[in-house]
């Protein structure tokens, strides 16, 4: 397991000295995937969604060069308000942190220091995937690799559908990440129910995803993740009709300007909140809430199987 420096905030360093079932949430969605004064807002009914459900929230970021597994509220504002705070994957964290620089984690960094932090879940919207034409730019997200190396179970709604979902579960399948539907046999699509592709495996409840967790540490299984896809209700999802017009416009921009890297998802994700009219952000969400109320109902039911390492 990789050996972070961190810092944790009160009531998450209690939680885990306590055996109580604690949920790792990125900070990236405050800082770049939610306008403002929005992001704000959600992070906090995202912190709340996680209480509700009997959890701790354990919001991981970085705050002048110290990774911070329990953001207080005053370091989620300052994440959430100030200008310049850096994206940071697993590859930015030692530089972020040797100069002192506010960060945001992503799906990547969140899962490789919650795992190191002894937290086993970890609710985020969606995962970073195999972009369009990989094949020519070899463009993937970070994310799969470090899923494939870290420990931890993951809620989220599937992949974004900006992304080539079908080359994104090859890859999942490739690097040994399991892949199980919550109570789907359909991957989600993020904006949209139903991906595209279908799933192997399916789960019920909480209690089952816990039971899973906990034969994986019984048999050994610690070379990589578990993704928990957690697909919107049909009457929540985006237009299907809209989300397709949006994405292809989306899409021919993207080529128009240029935009290359990981600036690719928050651009296509500002379009899609502009073209949609808002509506793609009350979609993402309504994605974060549930995914956070599952995870925190996961944690709790992991609890009493297997309890967490303390800090």
């Amino acid at each position: 397991m990789t050996n972070f420096h961190l810092r944790y905030g009160t009531e998450v360093a209690e939680a885990l000295r306590e055996r109580r079932p604690v949920v790792a949430l990125e900070s990236t969605i405050v800082s770049h995937g939610l306008p403002r004064p929005d992001n704000l807002t959600v992070a906090r009914q995202i912190e709340q969604a996680v209480r509700d459900a009997g959890a701790v929230p354990a919001t991981i970021g970085m705050v002048a060069g110290e990774l911070v597994v329990g953001l207080t509220d005053a370091e989620l504002t300052r994440l959430a308000t100030t200008d310049g705070v850096a994206k940071l994957s697993v590859r930015d964290l030692a530089v972020a942190a040797a100069t002192g620089a506010d960060g945001a984690t992503t799906v990547a960094a969140t899962s490789a220091v919650a795992a190191a932090a002894g937290i086993r879940v970890f609710a985020t919207g969606g995962l970073g995937g195999v972009h369009r034409e990989a094949a020519q730019t070899f463009d993937e997200s970070a994310d799969l690799v470090a899923l494939a190396a870290t420990p931890i179970a993951v809620v989220c709604a599937g992949v974004k559908s900006i992304l080539d979902v079908g080359a994104t579960l090859e890859r999942l399948e490739t690097l040994g990440v399991t892949v199980v539907g919550y109570r789907t046999h359909r991957f989600p699509g993020f904006f949209i129910t139903d991906g595209g592709f279908d799933l192997d495996w399916s789960v019920d409840s909480p209690e089952l995803i816990a039971d899973v967790l906990a034969a994986r540490e019984r048999h050994g299984v610690q070379h990589g993740g578990l993704v928990v896809a957690n697909p919107l209700p049909a009457d929540e999802q985006l237009d299907p009709e809209l989300h397709d017009r949006t994405l292809a416009e989306g899409l021919a921009r993207l080529e128009r300007d240029g935009v290359t890297g990981k600036a690719v998802t928050p651009y296509l994700l500002a379009h899609f909140h502009s073209a949609t009219e808002g509506a793609s952000l009350a979609v993402n969400v309504r994605i974060i809430l549930r995914n956070a109320d599952l995870a925190a109902r996961i944690a709790v039911a992991a609890a009493t199987r297997q309890p967490d390492a303390a800090p």
